[in-house]
């Protein structure tokens, strides 16, 4: 290749900010990383940019196992190695900590799938994979239309599990539906058995986990003890069900919030294209997101001038109305300059309940869709 034909890569920093199980699947680990490269790959065969995009990816253990300080190294580690914008960190208590170093120190334009608007800022942008403030509201409608009217709560002990509950209050209320329990759990697999009395003596006709989702562990176990099998719902943790047998079998029988619609025709597409390439289907969650965030950032390289992290930021702002492979059909891709939650459309979010066989879930209802 001559020299005026040679070009640097563009580097993207993809910062997971928690150490995945030694058990992950290779597949499922290529899962994170595949969506950009084939992304990626299609436009520069197609001439859309004109030097390849290498995704440096790096793993450290954040809240709730380890700590925050982890987690501003490998986002400055990654600001070091050139990556003019980072996919990452994740998980809440992580990123509302981590915002001020990106603000202040790094300058360097960040995207996040956490569910905290206090993620949102100048530099920090958010795919919420749920939201604390939406989720609640989903809860409270899939609820309503059971027809339940009284519910427990497990909550755990966190940022995450408390903003959960202090917003589903306020959405329960809205729809008659009485908490008539409470009870706090660890934010990591710990007993729950008392918790899980408490919440059985008070007779409730559903029960709410809040939180991240280690805490769910002995949920099932516990619930098996006392012969209880109450209609159970969770948040977005539900997809950490993917990551290890030992979590699928501790959602198994719940209904959880998720982006995955077989129904989305942009999702199909695109598991057709990574299908015909890569030998496989995933259908489920991950893959979609990391599409979404993967032809965001395209956009925003395509239209970068200068290709600087200021220079993607400000094209950030100027994505409009990309069609979503997450959530139901018509979610859409919107960003600007005072708006940084990129999913637009109720059904960016929808429920499901994961199967027995340990190996499907099934579509339960979508946020914001109405029953005849």
């Amino acid at each position: 290749m001559s020299y005026e034909s040679a070009a640097q890569p563009i580097k993207i920093g993809y910062l997971m900010d928690f150490r995945l199980p030694e058990s992950y699947p290779q597949e499922m680990l290529d899962d994170f990383t595949l969506p950009f490269e084939l992304v990626f790959d299609e436009a520069l065969a197609a001439g859309e940019i004109d030097r390849p995009v290498q995704v440096v990816y790096k793993e450290v253990e954040g809240l709730p196992k380890g700590s925050v300080k982890a987690v501003i190294d490998g986002f400055a580690e990654l600001v070091d190695e050139g990556c003019l914008v980072v996919f990452g960190p994740n998980i809440t208590d992580n990123c509302v900590a981590v915002k001020e170093a990106v603000e202040q120190r790094f300058r360097v334009p960040a995207i996040s799938v956490t569910g905290t608007d206090d993620w949102l800022g100048e530099w920090t942008f958010s795919f919420p994979q749920g939201s604390m403030t939406d989720e609640p509201i989903f809860w409270a409608d899939l609820l309503a239309k059971q027809g339940y009217s009284t519910v427990g709560l497990l909550v755990e002990q966190s940022l995450i599990g408390r903003s959960y509950q202090q917003n589903f209050h306020r959405a329960a209320a809205a729809k008659g539906i009485r908490v008539v329990a409470e009870a706090s759990i660890a934010q990591t697999a710990r007993d729950i058995g008392e918790a899980v009395r408490v919440l059985h003596n008070a007779e409730p006709e559903a029960i709410i986990h809040c939180g991240f989702g280690f805490g769910i562990v002995f949920i099932n176990p516990a619930l098996q003890e006392l012969g209880w099998d109450p209609p159970r719902y969770t948040s977005t943790a539900f997809q950490n069900a993917w990551v290890n047998p030992v979590m699928w079998k501790a959602f198994t029988g719940w209904i959880g919030v998720d982006q995955y619609d077989e129904a989305n025709s942009v999702g199909q597409a695109y598991l057709d294209r990574f299908e015909k390439r890569y030998g496989r289907r995933p259908q489920y969650v991950l893959p979609m997101v990391n599409h979404d965030v993967a032809q965001t950032l395209l956009r925003a390289f395509i239209d970068a001038r200068p290709l600087s992290p200021r220079g993607v930021k400000e094209a950030l702002e100027r994505v409009k109305m990309l069609p979503a492979a997450s959530g139901a059909p018509g979610t859409r891709v919107s960003l600007g300059k005072w708006t940084r939650r990129a999913w637009m459309g109720a059904g960016y979010l929808v429920a499901r309940r994961l199967d027995t066989d340990g190996v499907n879930s099934h579509l339960v209802d979508r946020f914001g869709e109405d029953r005849s």
